[in-house]
């Protein structure tokens, strides 16, 4: 199943590579980490030839099937970084803002037209256990700066007209929405224009060592280099097995909607066209397209057993009725509106929902991986951290705690299936039993491990 996001001609095709080659740096993976990591490099250092090699083509993963959500925050939320990094999270913060910053500087750098609308955040509260909780995720926004509004019910239902919303916070400096797809393909111009070489419908193989070189072997010949970038995100396992313990592939799935009418549009109100989330543990994340669509993602994050991952499991016809069911209980007045978009997806979530990031073959090999569906900013940010591994190992950034501390790691399987399992079944009892975490849950919080889409 193709997203809304890749249903079009972006850009000419990119070849695959021909035989045997060589290069300074290759990278592996040509979404949003391999791209930025990409154009990091070359503004660092000229001359150096990077090629990016990538399985399938130009933000064919969680790249060009997420949500478009562009939110600030490195850290899944402040009060997640309050909790995981509490000596740090002031810094990671104002890093977070610089990163945003950065971003939107790029845009305009490289003349990146990714249909961005900085419409800021709201999370909103459907169950009455949830709105006591919107007070705090306020006061701690605001303790560092941050422009946080409660919104009682009718508050609410002024800006997002559905039956079931109780409150909300409205956070609008909190980023706002884009185009994914076409930003991968932004930066792909834009790292192209630098120097670098993409090439599509390449797999990696392996990566091993030859001689004082490094081999990036590939189903289309080898390529000899020094140094590589794992960039993989959710697929990293296949070529490097360490990273495994990291992170669970969870598949996210979405439905996109036909265009609203003007009577449609009217109904649900949404003036401001924000970037919208519930506050469930089995959450939902929705927002209008640049052509008054909607899309409506999130609730049901599916874990395969052994990590599995692959297109087979890109549709799931039980989860996409799920979540039209879900979508008609927040929007009644669209009984009739149609979903002619439905995809899926794997995302790297680690135990702490912030990336993990390190190195393999004495420092030759960086990866970064494990966003948990905060990518499209963090990635930004992640390929500062790669560049600097590979040209910058005495950098400040690299001694942070958020770098060099890795989650806590997932069991192996067949372990690993139960407890994944276990705690889906935690979550949504938590969620029907107004906010009660049980004793599985505790347990997890006291070890500081979490599970999310």
């Amino acid at each position: 199943m193709v997203s809304y996001w890749l249903d079009r001609d972006l850009s000419d095709p990119r070849p695959p590579l021909t035989g045997d080659g060589h290069a300074d740096i290759v990278i592996i993976g040509a979404g949003f980490t391999g791209l930025w990591t990409a154009i990091e490099l070359l503004e660092r250092a000229q001359p150096l030839s990077v090629v990016i090699c990538d399985a399938d083509v130009v933000g064919y993963g969680a790249s060009g099937r997420n949500g478009g959500f562009l939110d600030p925050s490195l850290t899944h939320g402040l009060l997640n970084g309050i909790k995981h990094f509490p000596d740090e999270i002031a810094h990671l913060d104002v890093l977070g803002v610089e990163n945003y910053s950065r971003m939107t500087k790029a845009f305009a750098d490289y003349g990146i037209d990714a249909d961005y609308e900085p419409v800021g955040n709201i999370e909103v509260a459907t169950r009455r256990h949830e709105v006591d909780g919107l007070a705090e995720w306020a006061d701690a926004e605001r303790q560092y700066g941050h422009r946080a509004e409660i919104l009682d019910r009718d508050q609410t239902r002024e800006l997002l007209n559905s039956p079931i919303v109780l409150g909300a916070v409205k956070r609008p400096d909190a980023g706002g929405v884009l185009d994914p797809a076409k930003l991968c393909h932004g930066l792909a111009r834009a790292a192209e224009g630098l120097g670098a070489v993409i090439h599509e419908h390449t797999g990696v193989v392996s990566v091993g060592r030859s001689g004082s070189r490094l081999a990036v072997r590939t189903d289309r010949g080898t390529l000899q280099c020094e140094q590589v970038v794992l960039a993989t995100n959710a697929y990293s396992g296949r070529v490097l097995r360490r990273t495994r313990r990291h992170f669970v592939p969870v598949y996210d799935y979405v439905l996109v909607s036909d265009p609203l009418t003007e009577d449609q549009r009217r109904s649900v109100g949404w003036s401001g066209r924000e970037g919208i989330s519930d506050s469930g543990n089995q959450f939902h994340y929705f927002r209008l397209t640049k052509d008054d669509r909607i899309l409506w993602g999130g609730y049901d994050a599916v874990y395969y057993p052994g990590g599995r991952v692959g297109p087979r499991y890109d549709d799931r016809p039980e989860t996409f009725t799920v979540l039209e069911a879900n979508f008609r209980r927040m929007f009644p007045q669209l009984a009739r509106l149609g979903f002619p978009y439905r995809w899926g997806g794997p995302i790297a979530t680690t135990s702490r929902f912030t990336p993990v990031f390190g190195t393999a073959m004495g420092g030759r090999v960086g990866y970064a991986l494990g966003y948990t569906g905060l990518g499209v900013a963090t990635t930004c940010f992640a390929a500062r951290i790669l560049a600097d591994m590979l040209l910058d190992p005495g950098s400040d950034l690299l001694m942070l705690d958020y770098v060099r501390k890795a989650p806590f790691p997932f069991p192996p399987e067949p372990l690993r299936t139960g407890v994944v399992a276990v705690t889906r079944q935690a979550l949504a009892r938590a969620d029907e039993r107004e906010g009660q975490r049980g004793p599985w849950l505790r347990m997890l919080d006291h070890m500081g491990i979490g599970f999310d889409s």
